[in-house]
């Protein structure tokens, strides 16, 4: 979506594969690693991680985290967080939230902001959520909140 508008769009990994060795038995530090050594290198004006939450039957609704000590992150995540909840418009009421113990929240220099677009673990969510429809629709939502962030 953000490339349809002429942005510069640097993606970390476009399948569902890990950055690592794959005989490697630290798999997940090593693909994280990875991921935060492309962003930093690459330095981009802001960064999204996008992922699908789990947690329980009854839990649903998008949800944006940002690096706790970063009011420039905390900033961009309020935003990313009203655009998402006005777009998808299905009555989600949660806040941006602060973390500093997600490895890439502290790891990575500049604006970053993870995305949990609803919860897999929620039967009517993890519908919507393998929906094409839903995902463009999300998508659209997020490049909206990226853009608003950038030119407020």
């Amino acid at each position: 979506v953000l490339e349809e508008s002429g942005y510069s769009v640097v993606m970390t990994r476009e399948t569902d594969t890990a950055l690592c060795d794959p005989g490697s038995k630290r798999k997940k530090l090593e693909d994280l690693k990875a991921r935060v050594g492309l962003i930093n290198e690459k330095k981009p004006a802001l960064t999204v991680s996008i992922h699908q939450n789990s947690y329980s039957s009854g839990t649903k609704g998008a949800q944006v985290f940002y690096y706790k000590n970063s009011e420039e992150s905390h900033a961009f995540a309020a935003m990313l967080q009203e655009t998402v909840k006005e777009v998808i418009d299905d009555g989600n009421h949660r806040v941006e939230k602060g973390n500093d113990s997600y490895y890439m929240l502290k790891k990575t220099e500049g604006i970053f902001a993870i995305i949990e677009c609803g919860f897999l673990s929620n039967p009517q969510e993890e519908v919507l959520l393998n929906s094409d429809n839903y995902q463009q629709k999300m998508a659209e939502a997020i490049a909206e909140g990226i853009e608003v962030y950038l030119y407020q």
